[in-house]
């Protein structure tokens, strides 16, 4: 009698699968190996990690706190301050269109790494410089007890120097995002019924890592920049930056290296071939008896791989489309979220104040805690009951957590209308410096439910676009998922932007007055809940209808 392991692999075939050699996969000599060799695994894995923790606590250490740094260093209105962090984090994560396409086709993904660690160590140190002359300045200006050359407002080329600093190390995350994770799932093989468990469960530890270094800098960094100046916020994660560099360097000898395929071509050739043999399609259908699909398969069946590969891409549209609002709804975390809890009472003690950007710590303890209770809990109960290696699909992952992305709205909007109100109670509303005597701790409930938003949705995601394409576009695939949130973020400025200046009309303060306490952020939070419940309803059917790549693990 043959005994089966997981996924329904007899022993026999494991032991089989172990001694093949792994496809489009060499070691750092550039030889093939066999799936039991000392190469890959969560030794490999584990130093990828590092980087990632890393980049979290620089791309968390400057957006957490960089829609203070921009009201406050350059007297920006709230409205503003906000697009420009929305434009930043949509940058970073439209860029991996680019990046992983170059990846995919001629640097490959580890090079790409070694590169954006270049542009991000750079772009913080000429960071540190930048606001070597402004650092020392937040805490005494902005409460206006100090009046003189330090606080006066920063020339055009400090400004240009800033945001020229700030999107090097936007070009160095994005190509983190986009490469680093592929690299790492890179290290374990599809094949292998082991590896397959590992590949899921190094998505949710790759969350995890992203989660410790935003703790971190939520909770060390944030109040650094706060107290003891924004240079030296700077360069401790330029240090950072440094340290994780050489972590990654050292495994150089232990990781694979996925081989690129110079006889593929050009996927998005394929794209416009596609595109093109649909137009002919429907030409060559409305004037003859011949079917859409046949005569589509007809082409493909004479058409070479660019096609195919083109084809995985573009399947996955939809629900790229679909998921757009839920990067709108997340973005809030580090812009309005921030400015809501500036405005109440964050008091510890006689002396101590909670920086306004630390409350972002509970999201990431959150998601710490939910990622782990999945992987190590839930998974393992879900798969004794279903027979599947992750317990449930990646698209019922991603839905359950569009679901708690408009709670946590809901939420999010109840608490700023008893914010508000307050405000109103002790009379407060034309007095915009004054904390709201509303403790700060009302907020954690909104932030855990975004972070467990985010452990469900954002996790699924990213393994669903490497998951579902093929090993040469995993690059690719990932691009597609960063490039969810870039557009989002665009659209949550864009959003932000029109709705101030259609609820500012006729000399009215707006939704996003400067003035928070005039202001009407709940009913944001309200418009936002309601976007997200049509999206969840427009996944919903969706996901009924998509049909998993046979060769993919779900």
């Amino acid at each position: 009698m043959e005994v089966t392991g997981a996924g329904g692999v007899n022993s026999h075939e494991e032991t089989l699968l172990q001694n093949i050699e792994l496809q489009s996969m060499v070691n750092y000599k550039g030889e093939k190996f066999v799936m039991n060799s000392e190469f890959g695994g969560w030794k490999s894995a584990s130093r990828v990690l590092v980087i990632d923790c890393v980049d979290a606590f620089v791309f968390f250490g400057i957006l957490s706190n960089l829609i203070s740094y921009l009201t406050n260093q350059f007297g920006q209105s709230t409205a503003t301050a906000a697009l420009n962090v929305n434009i930043w984090v949509g940058v970073v994560f439209m860029l991996p269109l680019l990046i992983g396409f170059v990846a995919d086709s001629y640097l490959g993904r580890f090079r790409i790494v070694l590169v954006s660690s270049c542009f991000c160590i750079s772009g913080l140190g000429l960071l540190t410089l930048s606001t070597l002359n402004g650092s020392a300045k937040t805490t005494d200006c902005v409460n206006n007890t100090k009046d003189d050359i330090s606080c006066a407002s920063p020339s055009c080329l400090q400004v240009n120097f800033f945001f020229f600093s700030l999107y090097l190390v936007a070009i160095g995350s994005a190509g983190f995002a986009t490469c680093a994770p592929a690299f790492g799932a890179d290290q374990f093989d599809g094949r292998n019924p082991n590896e397959i468990k590992s590949k899921s469960s190094f998505f949710n530890w790759w969350q995890i890592g992203i989660s410790v270094g935003g703790t971190g800098a939520n909770t060390i960094l944030n109040y650094i920049q706060d107290n003891l100046g924004w240079s030296l916020g700077f360069g401790i994660l330029c240090i950072s930056s440094v340290v994780a560099l050489i972590v990654f360097l050292s495994g150089i000898k232990t990781y694979r290296y996925s081989v690129i395929d110079e006889a593929r071509g050009n996927p998005l050739l394929g794209i416009t071939e596609v595109l093109v043999a649909a137009a002919k399609n429907w030409r060559i259908t409305s004037s003859s008896n011949t079917s859409k699909d046949e005569a589509l398969e007809a082409f493909v069946g004479n058409s070479n791989a660019n096609v195919e590969e083109a084809k995985s891409l573009l399947r996955l549209i939809p629900l790229w489309i679909i998921c757009l609002i839920y990067p709108v709804a997340i973005a809030q975390n580090m812009t309005l979220f921030t400015k809501q809890s500036s405005t109440m009472d964050r008091t510890i003690g006689p002396k101590f104040q909670i920086p306004a950007a630390s409350l972002q710590l509970f999201i990431g303890l959150s998601i710490i805690l939910f990622a782990a209770l999945y992987d190590r809990l839930f998974v393992p109960l879900a798969r004794a009951i279903t027979g599947r290696p992750n317990g449930i699909t990646m698209l019922q992952r991603i839905g359950t957590g569009i679901f708690f992305t408009a709670i946590s709205m809901v939420i999010a909007a109840v608490v700023e209308n008893k914010r508000l109100q307050t405000a109103i109670d002790f009379g407060l509303v034309d007095t915009p410096n004054a904390a709201v005597p509303m403790s700060v701790w009302w907020l954690i409930p909104q932030y855990v439910v975004s972070g467990l938003a985010i452990a469900f949705t954002s996790i699924g995601l990213q393994e669903f676009f490497y998951d579902q394409v093929p090993n040469g576009l995993k690059s690719m695939g990932l691009a597609l998922n960063t490039s969810v949130f870039g557009v989002g973020n665009f659209t949550s400025g864009f959003l932000i932007s029109t709705v101030q200046k259609v609820t500012s009309a006729d000399g009215q303060y707006g939704w996003f007055a400067n003035n928070l306490n005039r202001a009407h952020l709940d009913y944001f939070y309200w418009l936002l809940a309601g976007l997200s419940t049509l999206e969840l309803f427009a996944f919903l059917c969706y996901s009924k209808t998509y049909l998993y790549r046979r060769e993919a693990s779900i």
